[in-house]
């Protein structure tokens, strides 16, 4: 089963999740705090650098799973033109309704 994004709990959430599957760069970004900090299995990464990588030039898509913590937890089947299909964990720190850190891996 599946949650669509527009039922997301958390609306910061909803909205990032919202621009990776449309692929819009500019809307991920601008949900982001200007010195947001991400990790990526537990190790911490340049966030422009992972975000193209991974998301953006590899058409990476979100398929939410679960959430949890208010929507601030998600467990997602993640796919992109690089590595495919991969379960993954998402949590994301929020602060006056943009992302100040993010972190994922291999749930």
């Amino acid at each position: 089963m599946t949650i669509a994004a527009a039922n997301l709990s958390d609306p910061v959430v909803r909205a990032v999740v919202t621009a990776i599957n449309a692929g819009d760069r500019a809307a991920f970004v601008g949900l982001l705090t200007e010195d947001a900090t991400m990790s990526d299995d537990g190790s911490d990464r340049d966030l422009p650098d992972w975000i193209d990588r991974e998301i953006f030039t590899a058409h990476g898509r979100m398929n939410v799973q679960t959430e949890s913590d208010g929507g601030r937890a998600l467990v997602a089947t993640f796919t992109n033109d690089t590595w495919g299909e991969m379960r993954t964990a998402w949590r994301f720190t929020v602060d006056a309704g943009k992302v100040t850190r993010f972190e994922t891996g291999q749930a």
